[in-house]
């Protein structure tokens, strides 16, 4: 018989798993507790990426499909749906929505493919029970990125500032309101402020065409980054981060960032 190979095989194998003679773990597990190795794969693929290591990727993006496949099994065994019923699903879909590929329809520009795009997820939308015009946006995106997706929804349909000028008043406007907030000593409100006024940040970032979630994630691996060469530069004069003095850290911080822009300088 000949070998199994690529996704059928990796299916074989997750069936094996779950079968009688299967993994004891595996065996254990639902749709609610592979939940958290779903999201976890999804992250690692994304370090990959940022890593810019192919192989790296390789082994992520296998870690992130053997999850799909994993779910797709609980489901099957439930009676739902399998990997082909998801395969067939996504195949039709991406032929739908791209009727200037697979049909009739002309799309010049990558504006002309996003409004297609709009015009036939909203035709399918409306086949299927809703609520708002906001709530198919997924509830459990990390807040930043759901920020996002938000405002930019609402800026299709025109519920948004004409210049990014009136967006930066908008921040100046819930920093003061935080500020306020702050000097009452009232807990509740300035947890509102802050939100408002990093909902605000996610604005600006949205008119420039920056994702707020990919640049504080960005900003806090670099951050991760300078830290550990201060730890590391400290234990290579026999001194820790309890005993070093912040004039220190912060002089080791500023050799660190000046290492990152003379590596950018020699990539270029």
């Amino acid at each position: 018989m000949k070998e199994k190979t690529g996704l059928a095989r990796l299916v074989a194998i997750m069936q094996k798993l779950r079968g009688p003679a299967g993994c004891p773990w595996d065996k254990e597990q639902t749709m609610e507790s592979i939940l958290p190795f779903l999201v976890e794969e999804t992250y690692e693929v994304i370090g990959a990426v940022d890593a810019k290591s192919p192989e790296m990727l390789k082994e992520e993006l296998g870690d992130l499909l053997f999850q799909i496949i994993f779910i797709c099994q609980l489901a099957q065994e439930k009676g739902d749906f399998d990997i082909e019923d998801v395969l067939a699903t996504s195949a039709e879909k991406m032929v739908r929505r791209h009727p200037h590929v697979f049909g009739s329809a002309k799309a010049k520009t990558s504006k002309d493919v996003l409004k297609h795009w709009a015009r036939i997820k909203k035709e399918e939308k409306g086949r299927k029970k809703t609520g708002g015009y906001l709530s198919d946006i997924p509830e459990h995106l990390p807040a930043l990125l759901k920020a996002h997706k938000v405002t930019e929804k609402a800026s299709q349909v025109g519920f948004d500032w004409d210049n990014i000028e009136q967006v930066f008043e908008k921040v100046n406007e819930e920093t003061e309101e935080f500020k306020e907030a702050l000097q009452q000593g009232n807990a509740k409100k300035m947890e509102d402020e802050l939100g408002d006024l990093i909902f605000s940040l996610v604005n600006v970032g949205r008119f420039v065409e920056i994702n707020a979630e990919e640049a504080l994630r960005k900003t806090i691996a670099r951050f991760i980054t300078r830290f550990h060469y201060i730890e590391e530069s400290l234990k290579k004069k026999n001194k820790t981060l309890n005993t070093a003095s912040l004039s220190e850290m912060e002089k080791l911080w500023s050799k660190a960032k000046d290492k990152e822009k003379k590596l950018k300088i020699t990539r270029r």
